[in-house]
């Protein structure tokens, strides 16, 4: 029993923790409602500004096809490009 009431008390916990957060603004620019769509599906947008100071051009591109490859992202590599570019231009480092 005092599983259960050690459970709900988590489970009460998370959901307000979960009810307060923010949601994430993304810079607006051409590919944001991609990486909003696509992205979000799986983690936090927070992620991409929390990286952007460390994220060169091609550590963005290895990211995605990270996803893609090892994370089974459903991303044809047509509709990856506009997530990437979306990254690299908005969230790059020094960007």
């Amino acid at each position: 029993m005092k599983t259960i009431v050690a459970f709900s008390v988590l489970f009460v916990g998370i959901a307000a923790a979960q009810a307060d957060e923010k949601p994430v603004a993304l810079k607006n620019a051409p590919g944001k409602e991609a990486v909003e769509n696509t992205c979000s599906v799986c983690h936090s947008l927070d992620y991409i500004r929390t990286n952007a100071p460390f994220m060169a051009p091609q550590v963005w591109e290895a990211e995605v096809n990270k996803m893609i490859n090892a994370f089974g992202a459903p991303l044809t590599p047509a509709e990856a490009k506009p997530i990437i570019d979306y990254l690299v231009k908005n969230y790059g480092a020094g960007g």
